[in-house]
């Protein structure tokens, strides 16, 4: 008896995995099509996974923007939505990826994975690893087994949550990691082999219907809190990436107490692995100390992704009590 054939949806954004050599420069620039990525990984042909391709930007990972994303999150929605394909590929530098796929699991509401892969070395390269990065993609994104497990990040023959994902090196072909918890998921022998049970998911979010700044600000030893004054009055919410479990010193708390009487202002560490305590330390400065004075705990978010739901919910027009419950149930576990 013949298995149905699987299919799966390709967005390519551009990245390293796209790059080719710029005459002009000497350097790397992303400049190959979808077509052109898929063309350099054989074993697709073979692999009874029908795809969709679309080539959608043609930008380094840095360079990617919320309005790029916003984009990204309808075509994605659209295309699930037809009932046709059964996951979705996105190719994109990796500068970015642990932030884009947070992004889009929080607006990704469909029981379709959506999995995000680039490269770390680029196609000049010897050893690249781009064609492995997108075999093992979309293997996993046809794999009914992942279904209902939201956003994930596939590199190096590894599958990781998007909630968990942190890009831990800036060079090394396995640069993406979940410190907290290791991977969901690996890719052998052609197959995808699920380590345990899929991950909780986190909330979903509608799209943004305004426009919303959020700032980072990284607390770091001498801080005096000249450059915290700064953002009063120029964002709409603020992540503070703290000391530890969520600590900074005296000096700022006087600044924090007025910005979060007036914006939300979410606590997180700027160690991006462990939680935010709530109830340990009692000095000034000290978590305790900032959460009685209405700051939001970010839990066990890193600031990035801290600062990604934050945006997302003023985006939505959520409020200080909206967004500290949202906080509250979803990641302060």
């Amino acid at each position: 008896m013949t298995e149905s054939v699987r299919n799966v949806a390709v967005f390519s954004l551009g990245g390293t995995i796209a790059m080719t050599t710029d005459p002009a420069t000497g350097g790397v620039v992303p400049a190959l099509s979808a077509h052109e990525l898929l063309a350099a990984v054989p074993a697709l042909a073979t692999s009874g996974i029908g795809l969709k391709v679309r080539d959608f930007r043609r930008l380094p990972g840095a360079s990617l923007t919320f309005e790029d994303l916003t984009a990204l999150s309808v075509a994605i929605a659209a295309e699930l939505e037809t009932g046709d394909v059964d996951g979705v590929v996105i190719t994109q530098g990796t500068d970015t990826i642990e932030e884009t796929a947070f992004l889009l699991d929080l607006y990704h509401g469909h029981e379709q994975p959506v999995v995000v892969t680039g490269a770390m070395r680029n196609p000049t390269l010897p050893g690249a690893d781009g064609p492995a990065n997108l075999y093992a993609a979309v293997l996993a994104a046809a794999d009914p087994g992942l279904r209902g497990a939201g956003c994930l990040v596939v590199l190096g023959d590894e599958i990781h949550s998007a909630r968990t994902v942190r890009k831990s090196h800036t060079t090394s072909p396995a640069a993406f990691t979940s410190p907290s918890c290791g991977p969901i998921a690996r890719v052998a022998e052609n197959r995808v082999r699920i380590a345990g049970g899929l991950p909780p998911r986190g909330p979903l979010v509608g799209a943004p219907d305004r426009e919303a700044r959020v700032g980072l600000y990284v607390v770091t030893l001498g801080d005096d809190g000249a450059l915290l004054d700064l953002w009063d009055g120029n964002c709409d919410g603020l992540v503070v990436a703290a000391f530890g479990v969520g600590h900074v010193p005296e000096r700022l708390v006087e600044g924090l107490t007025k910005l979060a009487s007036r914006i939300p202002v979410v606590l997180a560490s700027r160690i991006g692995n462990g939680p935010v305590l709530s109830d340990t330390y009692g000095f000034p400065g000290s978590e305790k100390d900032l959460l009685g004075r209405g700051l939001i705990g970010a839990g066990d978010l890193g600031p990035y992704q801290a600062r990604l739901l934050l945006q997302a919910q003023l985006a939505q027009g959520a409020d200080g009590a909206a967004v500290r419950e949202t906080f509250i149930a979803a990641f302060a576990r």
